[in-house]
C-alpha cells in the first residue's frame, strides 16, 4: 500500500486542501525519519526541514517547529499530535497545540514538513506554515549547532 493511503496522511491532505493550499503532499522513496533523512531524499538543505516536536510546559503540550539544522530540548509526541515519531505534521494534529516557529527557518523560500508518515512531506513557504498553524514565530526556541 502507498503511504499516500495512510490515515495520517490522508488527514494532512484534508488540512492542506481545507487551507487553500491544495495536496502538496508527496510520497518519497527513501525515508524522511530524520531531518538528515528528508534533506538526502528532497536533495534539500537540512535547515530547510522542518522538525515537528512536542513539548509539555506545566499541563500544557506545546507545538515547536523547528529548522532541521537546529537543536532543541526535550520529548513528548504521540498523545498531543496524534502521529507517529519522525512523521509528525504541523497540521491535523489530535490536538489544538499552541505553536512556536522557529526564526531560522526564514532562511529558506520553501520548507518541507512531514505529512503523517515517515515518508510523505509536503513544501511551503514561512508565512504559509505561519497561516496554517497559527503559530508565532521566535528567535528564543532553537540553538544553532555546534561548531565542529
Amino acid at each position: 500500500m502507498s503511504a499516500m493511503e495512510n490515515e495520517s496522511v490522508k488527514k494532512v491532505r484534508a488540512a492542506l486542501d481545507a487551507a487553500g493550499l491544495g495536496d502538496r503532499v508527496q510520497e518519497l522513496a527513501e525515508t524522511a525519519r530524520t531531518a538528515d533523512d528528508a534533506a538526502k531524499a528532497l536533495g534539500a538543505e537540512k535547515g530547510a526541514i522542518v522538525k515537528s516536536l512536542v513539548f509539555v510546559v506545566g499541563e500544557q503540550p506545546v507545538l515547536a517547529l523547528i529548522a532541521g539544522d537546529r537543536q532543541c530540548k526535550a520529548d513528548e509526541v504521540r498523545a498531543a499530535s496524534g502521529f507517529a515519531i519522525g512523521g509528525v505534521a504541523p497540521v491535523a494534529l489530535a490536538l489544538e497545540l499552541p505553536t512556536v516557529i522557529d526564526v531560522s527557518l526564514k532562511r529558506f523560500e520553501t520548507v518541507y514538513a512531514a505529512a503523517g508518515h515517515p515518508s510523505c512531506v509536503f513544501p511551503l513557504s514561512v508565512p504559509e506554515l505561519k497561516r496554517l498553524t497559527g503559530g508565532i514565530v521566535s528567535y528564543a526556541v532553537a540553538d544553532e549547532p555546534e561548531k565542529a
